[in-house]
């Protein structure tokens, strides 16, 4: 779909045909309509202003629906709201909403929903992690209320009346509408939420006012989900049944798939060529807007005093040989990174960044001399632990970077978790270096360099410049915020608070009967209600 186009007609208000799934000429469905499929690590909250996992997205992109879905191909297209206006000023949206959005017990899905989720999100008492996306949306107070400085109540978010939510900005920001699609925008029940307090995501519990309802959840083992029958296009959703498995471990996740017990799972590291050579209609690589880095811990009061000093962190950056990782371990198609946003992320310029030109004997040499420098040599080693959680690809870089750092007289010490105690961890600047990947919330820049913030929700290894700060923020109203952009990433290159490694695609096997799985998305947010199985 044309997503200039599509943007156009939206902004001016008129409505768009629902976009469900969508059965191709001369392809029959499947008697059988279940799917399951692989998670990596148990979801940690089915909360949407709670998660912040890429993994528990998928899942409330079932349960729930927000104003806007995407496509395919990634562009927008009517969820709740089937169309906005936008003020002459360019800050003032008016989204219509759909008359015939329901919640899962029979409720209707009204502008008032919206307006309690969003000041739900950026309240301080609910403590989530994504309470910056509001302001990251420039939505009007969402700073201050924040902070701790502004009543929630003055939250710059209005319902006009029950299909009509307005939502004010600070100053006008194009890509708006696309930030819609993030699970933390999504609404909830006030009504649920209030009767059944913290225990209102369990199966039972939970309304959402998504295609699928909750049916079962045991953390850390599954996750299943039935269509509900009162979602407003249900008529044209096709999979009956979804359940999502934990398996920590990829291989036994793929002995698993082999076997007919999964639809899709991920492909171990190393193993794309085989597979793709046994299975070509199975096995997949396509980008995804990811990007995986170790990032080092330089908080002042918890960090460890040599990653205060930008020597250090940039020897450990040049000591790691992305090409070996990229070529010899993951092996998928990935492509080694020396720099934070995905290189395919729409308008994005890559920085001119010096020692991605370099070969590594001279990264290697640069390590160690600036590690000398730095006060570090065989009679003063520096020490150091990596925290990274349980998974068999993380593994094998981390111990391919004890091997590189040890080349350059670092002593690494490998800490491996499970996902939440890492995440905790990481939140709480309990860490040294850390094994750490972001995956885009929107096809736009900022969605990664808005992370390295002072205000952000995930600068976790508490970088501050004042200059970057100042960067980010004049991004939101500049005309063409890209050359920013770049400069921004210039800083992240000079002061390196991590370790780019490699920026990702999608390396997945995927039974050939299954459709819809939205592969061309940049993003790789997929929409279960989108999705169906053909007959073989």
């Amino acid at each position: 779909m044309n997503k200039l186009l599509l943007t156009t007609v939206l902004s001016v208000g008129l409505a768009l045909p629902a976009i469900a799934a969508q059965v191709q000429p001369g392809e029959t469905l499947a008697e059988n309509q279940e799917y399951t499929y692989w998670l990596l690590d148990a979801i940690k909250s089915m909360d949407p202003q709670i998660n912040t996992d890429v993994e528990g997205s998928g899942i409330m992109r079932s349960l729930f629906e927000g104003l806007y879905n995407e496509d395919q191909e990634g562009g927008l297209v009517p969820g709740v709201a089937t169309s906005h206006e936008l003020s002459d000023d360019k800050t003032v949206y008016t989204l219509h909403l759909r008359d015939n959005a329901k919640w899962s017990n029979g409720d209707p899905v009204t502008a008032a929903d919206f307006v309690y989720s969003w000041k739900r999100l950026a309240d301080p008492k609910t403590a989530s992690e994504y309470a910056w996306y509001m302001e990251l949306m420039q939505v009007k107070n969402a700073a201050k209320i924040i902070a701790g400085e502004t009543p929630v109540d003055e939250l710059g978010v209005k319902a006009v009346d029950d299909h009509t939510f307005e939502v004010t900005l600070e100053a006008p920001l194009p890509y708006f509408p696309k930030m819609l699609t993030h699970a933390s925008t999504f609404p909830v029940s006030q009504k649920v939420i209030e009767a059944s307090g913290d225990k209102w995501t369990e199966p039972g519990n939970l309304v959402g006012n998504g295609a699928y309802v909750l049916k079962e959840h045991v953390l850390g083992e599954k996750v299943v989900m039935e269509r509900n029958p009162l979602y407003w296009d249900d008529e044209h959703t096709i999979i009956t049944k979804a359940t999502a498995l934990t398996i920590n471990d990829e291989n036994a996740a793929l002995t698993r798939y082999l076997a007919g017990e999964l639809d899709r799972t991920q492909v171990p590291a190393g193993q794309y060529p085989r597979l793709k050579a046994e299975y070509p209609d199975e096995a997949i690589s396509v980008p995804q807007s990811c990007s995986y880095i170790y990032m080092f811990n330089i908080d002042k009061e918890k960090g460890p005093k040599a990653l205060q000093d930008v020597r250090v962190r940039k020897a450990l950056s040049y000591a790691i040989d992305r090409d070996i990782i990229v070529n010899n371990i993951l092996q998928g198609g990935q492509w080694p990174s020396y720099n934070w946003t995905h290189h395919a992320t729409e308008g994005f310029k890559m920085p001119d960044i010096d020692y991605s030109h370099w070969t590594q004997d001279e990264r290697n040499a640069k390590a160690k001399e600036l590690l000398a420098e730095a006060g570090f040599g065989p009679d003063n080693p520096l020490k150091l632990t990596l925290n990274y959680n349980t998974s068999e690809a993380h593994k094998k870089i981390a111990i391919a970077v004890q091997q590189f750092w040890k080349g350059v007289g670092v002593d690494l010490t490998l800490n491996n978790m499970e996902w939440k105690v890492h995440t905790d961890k990481m939140q709480n600047q309990d860490f040294e270096v850390a094994r750490y990947a972001w995956c885009g919330d929107y096809n736009e820049a900022s969605t990664y360099l808005d992370l390295f913030t002072s205000y952000s929700g995930h600068n976790n290894g508490k970088f501050f410049s004042e200059r970057y700060d100042e960067l980010m923020k004049q991004s939101k109203t500049a005309e063409d915020p890209n050359p920013m952009y770049t400069e921004a990433e210039q800083i992240l290159a000079e002061e390196m608070p991590m370790a780019p490694i490699y920026q990702y695609t999608e390396v997945n096997m995927i039974k050939p009967d299954m459709r819809g799985m939205s592969l061309s998305n940049l993003m790789q947010n997929w929409y279960l209600k989108d999705m169906y199985r053909v007959a073989n």
